[in-house]
């Protein structure tokens, strides 16, 4: 078979410009291949800093194409509702219909106070003397409520009501009021251990601070997962 006087024509004519066509076609379809997007992610301070910012130093440089945008909240964000792709919470605060991957190892509270503080009260033995402290306490932004001191001992639960003169909505600067002798503060074990190390801190109520479900990324299980969120999720992806 050979071409018409015609068809070598339109050959001379198109023919390159259908292989131009081609490649572009070919370049598309590569580029729907290639993860990219960006991430709504809603977390608190604490996850931000101890698993998410260490995971994914490593896994965006990898992926240039991805963007992820994590807003610090410390309300228990709708993620649906404010149109983010995920959250941060630990284990026992993932509503049900979720699903949730486990992204950190347990976790442990800290009941801490200054040497100063301590100079001028008294140690707390249980939980329920601190009602007889002043507490720095977490305002959450979700029901504009105080965040209750949750302890646990053996079987026992006890969930204690603090009060104090100064209230914050940070971890980190809850801390730091601590250090600065205004009160004490609970906070999670590992943001306080160096602090306790050097004496700046001392730890009250350890017996009280047993560990708990650690951070777990959670998202709707009714998500269509793209791409790029699912390499996020096996980044992030906790293995002992």
């Amino acid at each position: 078979m050979s071409l018409t006087t015609a068809g070598e024509r339109l050959q001379n004519a198109v023919g390159h410009r259908i292989e131009e066509i081609g490649a572009e076609l070919e370049a598309l379809s590569e580029l729907r291949e290639k993860p990219a997007g960006t991430i709504r992610i809603t977390a608190h301070e604490h996850p931000l800093n101890s698993v998410l910012l260490p995971c994914l130093s490593k896994f965006l440089p990898q992926y240039p194409d991805i963007n992820v945008e994590v807003t610090i909240d410390y309300g228990l964000t709708d993620i649906v509702a404010q149109r983010f792709d995920a959250g941060v919470r630990s284990g026992g605060q993932v509503a049900k219909d979720m699903i949730a991957v486990r992204i950190g190892p347990d976790l442990r509270m800290a009941v801490v106070g200054a040497p100063s503080y301590f100079d001028k009260h008294s140690v707390p033995k249980r939980p329920q003397d601190l009602t007889a402290h002043s507490c720095i306490n977490l305002r959450l932004p979700t029901h504009g409520g105080l965040y209750v001191w949750e302890f646990e001992k053996g079987r026992r639960e006890l969930r204690v009501r603090v009060e104090g003169q100064f209230i914050l909505n940070g971890t980190t600067p809850m801390l730091n009021a601590a250090i600065a002798g205004l009160g004490l503060a609970y906070v999670p074990e590992d943001l306080a251990q160096p602090y306790v190390n050097t004496g700046a801190l001392k730890r009250v109520l350890e017996d009280w601070c047993e560990p708990y479900s650690g951070y777990h990324l959670y998202y709707p299980s009714r998500r269509q997962s793209s791409p790029a969120f699912a390499l996020m999720v096996d980044a992030l992806r906790y293995r002992n």
